[in-house]
C-alpha cells in the first residue's frame, strides 16, 4: 500500500479524486492549497503526489519545481492535474518536472492509469 497526497482547491475535484482512488488500497492524504501540500510533504513521507495547477497560496508548477529541485523529493512521482490544456503549458508542466500532466475534465481512468503507472497495481 502507498500513501498518495492529494491536493486540489475545488471540494468537487477531490471528492472526485478521492472516489477515482477508492478501492485501491492506497492511503489517501487531501491539502487545499499549495503550501498546506507543501507542509504535508515535509512532514510526512509521499509515495506519488498529485496537484491541481490553479491553487491559491502556491501553484502545482511551484510546489513541483521546489519539490523537484530539493533532493529529499525530487524521486517522487508528480501527476499535475489542470484545466490548462494548451501545449506551452504543457510543456511548462513537464519542464517544472512533472511526471504526469492529466488535463481536466478527465476520465476516472486516466488517473488510475497514472497511478499504477507509477506505483504498480491499483
Amino acid at each position: 500500500m502507498a500513501k498518495i497526497l492529494v491536493a486540489d482547491d475545488s471540494k468537487t475535484e477531490l471528492a472526485f479524486l478521492l472516489d477515482a482512488l477508492n478501492g485501491t488500497g492506497h492511503e489517501i492524504v487531501t491539502a487545499v492549497d499549495g503550501k498546506e501540500a507543501e507542509t504535508k510533504i515535509k512532514a510526512e513521507t509521499f509515495d506519488l503526489i498529485i496537484l491541481d495547477v490553479i491553487m491559491p497560496n502556491k501553484n502545482g508548477f511551484q510546489v513541483c519545481r521546489s519539490l523537484k529541485k530539493d533532493p529529499a523529493y525530487k524521486d517522487i512521482p508528480i501527476i499535475l492535474t489542470t484545466s490548462k490544456s494548451g501545449d506551452s503549458d504543457k510543456f511548462w508542466g513537464k519542464k517544472q518536472g512533472a511526471d504526469e500532466y492529466i488535463v481536466k475534465p478527465y476520465e476516472p481512468v486516466e488517473i488510475l492509469l497514472a497511478v499504477k503507472k507509477y506505483l504498480g497495481g491499483v
